[in-house]
């Protein structure tokens, strides 16, 4: 599953994980199931009592949470940590997938994102009779505040960079087109991470605000920072930025298809991620809707003729 497809895609088969949540420390019980086309990435959360509700895996349904994304249920209720989820579905090339979840908070695993990438190469994938849509940067975006600069610019096809200082490790980086491959060898693998001296304050935030912060954080789904090292070593290299990197794939997912532009980020976070989305998103003369034909092809946008040439 490592080609962008140009039609629109779903999973061949429902597939089930469970295990408990990073800010919750709650267990959750999550099947992914096959979805039509256009329904795009939808979550529907139960109650343990039948009942139901949905929410859309979308910019729009963004709410601000502390060190995760999250999405606001109809009952105003969160749905939390669902990045990671979307990051493999974004580089798996999957556009319609039924989210069910018994819970609040999608599970952290071993705090990467490999567990998700096993889920759905065990699910397969399957192509739609609808040609795919994507959305083509027509012009530079920026989002800068707090030595913090994400940008999103014109490009042949999609790309990304993240640049970002850490304590005792120096500068970070990474570059590449995070396709299903390159996503489980390079990205996925990497950990959410902290330093214990950063958790403690936020816990104790959390409770003094009544909020699940890092309830369930443990040592095996966290990599421990202390010093220049990683206890117990690191998965990859530069370990650290290339989670950034994932949570950045799981926040640009939120635009609701496909990019095709050149993604910039230095430092980037949740909040700052989320913030060079909805710049984009609420500026329409920046960017334009395609259709992908059969032939690789942006050739046509909004259901109408127009330039083509782009390689997906």
């Amino acid at each position: 599953m490592t080609r962008s497809p140009v039609s629109q895609t779903t999973i061949a088969t429902p597939v089930t994980l469970a295990g408990a949540g990073l800010h919750t420390g709650r267990r959750a019980r999550v099947t992914l199931r096959p979805a039509r086309a256009g329904s795009g990435v939808r979550f529907r959360r139960t109650d343990g009592r039948g009942g139901a509700m949905e929410v859309a895996a979308l910019w729009s349904n963004r709410v601000p949470a502390v060190l995760c994304t999250a999405l606001r249920c109809p009952d105003g209720s969160l749905l939390r940590t669902v990045e990671h989820l979307l990051a493999s579905l974004s580089a798996f090339g999957l556009d319609n997938v039924l989210v069910d979840i018994e819970g609040e908070e999608l599970p952290i695993f071993d705090g990467s994102a490999l567990p998700w990438c096993r889920a759905l190469e065990a699910a397969g994938r399957v192509a739609l009779a609808v040609p795919r849509q994507a959305i083509r940067v027509l012009e530079p975006v920026e989002f800068v505040a707090e030595r913090r600069c994400l940008r999103i610019a014109p490009a042949s096809h999609f790309s990304i960079a993240v640049t970002m200082d850490l304590r005792d490790f120096g500068a970070l980086h990474w570059d590449g087109a995070p396709d299903a491959e390159i996503f489980t060898t390079e990205l996925a693998p990497a950990r959410s991470f902290g330093r214990p001296q950063w958790a403690l304050p936020a816990m104790l935030f959390g409770l003094l605000r009544r909020q699940p912060i890092l309830r369930g954080a443990r040592p095996n789904n966290v990599a421990l920072l202390w010093g220049n090292r990683i206890l117990g070593g690191a998965r990859v290299p530069q370990e650290p930025v290339r989670h950034r990197v994932l949570d950045l794939l799981g926040d640009l997912a939120l635009a609701g298809a496909p990019i095709i532009g050149r993604v910039t980020a230095l430092r980037p976070g949740h909040d700052f991620n989320h913030a060079l989305v909805e710049r984009l998103m609420s500026r329409p003369h920046a960017f334009e809707r395609i259709t992908l034909n059969f032939d690789g092809v942006a050739g046509f946008h909004a259901g109408a003729a127009g330039p083509g040439g782009v390689r997906p």
